[in-house]
């Protein structure tokens, strides 16, 4: 299987067919070895235009959906950003491989673990990893210049637009049913929250203090 032709192929169809323009996240999603992060039994699909089981109730995002937020997210090299959700480690492979100081939180002992040993093996060592509840964030490394929730919830955590630095960007799917949210952007200027929608997605929910209950 030659998975670098795969990957060009869907960088190709999946995203520039698709309106995905900014070269940094083509170029990226070019690079990161997309099939490295789901099961064995699905890496024959790991360039098809769906999200795949992880295991646990979570699913690593189609690569439309990650190069859709990840452009959102607009990301410079040297950034500080945050991540919650880190599921397959896919996403932050993803933001690691376009220059961002990544700390991503992931609160599925077995899903930290298995992301900590790909990002390993990959040398994604941009890349720092924490086990716990992602809506109380990483206040130690706080500010982030960009936040982004893999996950939907009712609203978006307010420790998270706390570790937001002012300037920054957060990324997050809110919606007031389950499985049922829009991507919003939230701009951060001084004593001003700026908030854009970004249109209806659809996500694994939010789990912690400040999201859904398990």
């Amino acid at each position: 299987m030659d998975w670098k032709i795969r990957r060009l192929k869907m960088v190709e169809e999946q995203l520039k067919s698709r309106g995905i323009d900014d070269e940094r996240v083509l170029k990226a999603m070019g690079k990161v070895k997309r099939h490295e992060f789901v099961e064995e039994a699905f890496k024959i699909q790991a360039y098809n235009d769906i999200a795949l089981p992880i295991g646990y109730g979570q699913t690593i995002s189609q690569p439309y959906t990650v190069a859709k937020m990840t452009c959102a997210l607009m990301v410079e090299e040297g950034m500080k950003v945050l991540e919650i959700g880190t599921g397959s480690g896919y996403q932050a492979a993803v933001l690691a491989e376009m220059g961002a100081e990544v700390y991503s939180i992931e609160r599925i002992q077995p899903l930290y673990f298995r992301a900590l040993k790909v990002l390993n093996k990959l040398r994604y060592f941009n890349v720092k990893l924490r086990l716990g509840d992602g809506t109380l964030g990483w206040p130690e490394e706080a500010p982030f210049d960009r936040i982004l929730i893999t996950a939907g919830g009712p609203k978006v955590p307010e420790p998270l637009l706390d570790q937001l630095k002012v300037g920054g960007i957060l990324i997050m799917p809110v919606g007031k049913k389950k499985r049922e949210q829009n991507l919003i952007r939230i701009r951060k200027e001084r004593g001003k929250i700026f908030e854009e929608d970004l249109g209806p997605v659809k996500f694994v929910d939010l789990i912690g203090v400040y999201g859904w209950e398990n």
